[in-house]
């Protein structure tokens, strides 16, 4: 066995089919598919069940993943470790955040770091998705709530405040009613979180017409008169075309936490834009 199949194996089972798996790891589709046959011929077992839906695992295939992931755990910490000792500032820093966070509030800090060193790539993934500081899927990632994975060193980084919006010129409603108003709301995946239950409270008898994961689309949305949006207030304060409802109180606020693997704490580029974040955004 070689370890490069051990990683291909690993990419089917988390992704479920050969084209994706190839997408996780950038390589080719054929080539995918052909050192799975090799690792299946290197252990004399099928891994995986073909199906029109994907791949899924075997018994033999369900009792070599956990020891795959362990060969992994160390594999990636082997990485992170060197990576760790790196004292000059060239490299790639991942970083990954939800999307509107990424575009509102960091884009003014990583435009400066880059400027102050051209040598570091910035990767920035705005993704609704918790990616792995363990796995290496990110350097550096923003939270809205604190970390659970074990070997990350976090924080909180500051405080999010949240508003109600109308478009400008609208007729507001009165809080406690709401009749006649329209709403727009979270997807079923962040439902009932507390700017989102904030509102059905102060108009419970208004209708929800519209559903998004997307601050940024509702924001737009609001803008364009669909209906009121609890925004960040990040957004909803700088956009052009809405104004702040005043309905006897503001949202609750959310914390937002910043976090990295305790690997990659001597990482120097990794110190540096960490330093400038807490320095510009920290509250």
């Amino acid at each position: 066995m070689e370890w490069s199949d051990i990683r291909v194996f690993l990419a089917v089972a988390r992704e479920g089919t050969l084209g994706a798996a190839a997408r996780k790891i950038g390589q080719t589709q054929p080539t995918i598919g052909r050192r799975l046959r090799t690792l299946e011929a290197a252990l004399g077992n099928t891994l995986f069940q073909r199906t029109t839906g994907g791949f899924t695992l075997t018994d033999e295939g369900a009792a070599l993943l956990p020891r795959a992931e362990r060969m992994e755990e160390e594999a990636l910490a082997i990485q992170r470790q060197i990576s760790g000792q790196a004292d000059h500032l060239e490299g790639v820093l991942r970083i990954t955040s939800i999307d509107w966070f990424g575009g509102y509030v960091l884009s003014p800090v990583l435009t400066e770091f880059t400027t102050l060193h051209p040598r570091v790539t910035i990767e920035l993934l705005t993704d609704q998705r918790f990616l792995s500081l363990s796995r290496r899927e990110a350097d550096l990632a923003f939270r809205i709530g604190p970390f659970d994975e074990p070997d990350v060193v976090s924080r909180k980084l500051l405080q999010l405040r949240y508003g109600a919006y109308i478009r400008k010129g609208s007729e507001h409603p009165k809080a406690g009613d709401g009749t006649g108003a329209t709403l727009m709301a979270l997807d079923a995946t962040f439902a009932g979180t507390p700017d989102d239950t904030w509102l059905q409270t102060m108009l419970p008898n208004a209708r929800t017409a519209f559903r998004s994961n997307s601050r940024s689309v509702q924001a737009k949305m609001c803008a364009e008169g669909a209906g009121i949006a609890i925004l960040p207030c990040d957004i909803g304060d700088t956009l052009a075309g809405v104004e702040r409802l005043h309905l006897g109180g503001e949202p609750p606020k959310r914390d937002v936490w910043i976090g990295y693997h305790r690997d990659l704490g001597r990482l120097a580029r990794l110190r540096a834009l960490l330093d400038l974040t807490l320095a510009r955004l920290a509250g």
